[in-house]
């Protein structure tokens, strides 16, 4: 392939070819390569001109080498780019003489019979000109062809209009292709296959449509817990489950249903999990990644650590204020969570009071944290004295409160005094 000069190349040889030409045929014509701007824009007197006035993607090679990562990232070949190349032609000369129309015979009938750029042409146009050393145009697998645009009268004026206060002169339009630019980064070259083997098997594609607690539809995913997996066409060859990056095996799988532990690295908050079923294939055999189910979103959801039969919850000294004739606590209110609580994580404290007359309810968000921790401060501030239920909310997950006999949230709870 072709490194970022094949363009100009492509320019310069289309130049020589034309010049081999016109030079033969109309003693004294020149060929240019510049924008054919009028008076003072470097046109020759007698000659033609070659201006590049449109690049389009090749519509035949534009997806050709696709893809060119692997999946995790890596160069597995260079990227290139099929371009087509769209040339203006101008003639210039006496029109008494006729020296345009003739200037275009000569070029419109070397080009048709010259109408791909060999290799010697290219090599010869890139040898006389110093600024295009170390082109490669040369070395392509294709060779560039130029074949005739049939412009309409419209097009040809719109075409003319670009150009400012500049009188059409006699012009025709050509077309090359295909121009291959490569990128020059190093890739990836993979062992030669040593032997083949063919598998035919039945698609069989899984879909997850419940990620539940193992302890119950109704229970809370918690850190390191067991989750139930529940879908269709679950079982494969080889069943893992894909858990916010972490591979997992599973505890048991069956064809609707898998049960696993969570990973420890997991935060509180949603998560991603798919299942995939991996196939043993090669000699020897060894496990390739196969088939993928969709992603299915689940929340884990934050825990408030318990010592024995008391939560981890800790109120420091309480401040006393009165605030328009009501008496109100500030305090530093310490939790101990599970899972780690991320540095980058929303993390608010949720506070109802216990009471049935005229409760109040407070949020405040933690103390930013410098590093992942699993204690966590929340600064309270102004809240009126009483007893309050505690809940935390990490990323929008928020802790489960308990319930008493009488079916009644009652822990966790603080007290302000």
């Amino acid at each position: 392939m072709s490194n970022h000069l094949a363009i100009a190349t492509v320019t310069a040889t289309l130049r020589d070819l034309v010049f081999s030409a016109v030079s033969a045929d109309v003693p004294g014509a020149d060929v240019t390569m510049v924008r054919p701007d009028g008076t003072g824009s470097g046109v020759p007197t007698t000659g033609a001109n070659i201006f590049l006035y449109q690049v389009t993607p090749s519509a035949a090679a534009r997806n050709e080498d696709l893809p060119t990562r692997s999946q995790d990232g890596t160069l597995v070949r260079r990227p290139r780019v099929g371009l087509d190349l769209h040339y203006l032609l101008t003639f210039y000369g006496s029109e008494t003489q006729l020296i345009p129309q003739r200037l275009l015979g000569s070029a419109s009938r070397v080009i048709h019979a010259k109408p791909v750029l060999t290799r010697p042409q290219v090599d010869t146009s890139v040898s006389a000109r110093p600024f295009l050393a170390g082109s490669n145009l040369s070395s392509d697998i294709e060779l560039v062809k130029f074949t005739q645009l049939p412009l309409t009268l419209e097009e040809l004026s719109k075409l003319w209009s670009v150009f400012f206060q500049t009188q059409y002169t006699l012009s025709v339009a050509y077309q090359g292709t295909v121009v291959f630019i490569e990128s020059e980064e190093s890739f990836s070259s993979p062992l030669p296959v040593e032997l083949r083997n063919l598998y035919v098997e039945t698609f069989r594609q899984p879909l997850v449509e419940e990620v539940v607690a193992a302890a119950g539809d109704d229970k809370p995913i918690l850190a390191l817990g067991q989750i139930r997996v529940r879908g269709l066409r679950l079982r494969g060859d080889t069943t893992v489950l894909t858990i916010s990056g972490e591979e997992v095996t599973p505890t048991s799988v069956a064809d609707t249903e898998i049960l696993a532990t969570l990973p420890a690295p997991l935060q509180a908050g949603p998560q991603g999990l798919q299942v995939q079923h991996h196939r043993r294939m090669g000699t020897p055999e060894l496990p390739h990644r196969g088939v993928e189910s969709n992603v299915f979103a689940f929340v884990l959801v934050p825990e408030i650590k318990k010592t024995g039969a008391n939560y981890d919850i800790a109120v420091g000294p309480v401040s006393t204020e009165v605030v328009n004739s009501q008496t109100v606590h500030s305090a530093d209110v310490t939790v101990d969570l599970r899972p780690d609580v991320g540095k980058d994580q929303r993390v608010l404290l949720l506070l109802n009071e216990l009471t049935a007359t005229d409760p109040d309810s407070y949020t405040f968000p933690a103390t930013p944290l410098t590093a992942d921790s699993g204690t966590v401060v929340f600064p309270v501030r102004r809240a009126r004295p009483g007893t309050y239920l505690v809940r935390v909310q990490v990323d929008g997950a928020e802790s489960r409160l308990d319930l008493d006999s009488g079916g009644t949230f009652a822990e966790p709870a603080l007290t302000l005094p």
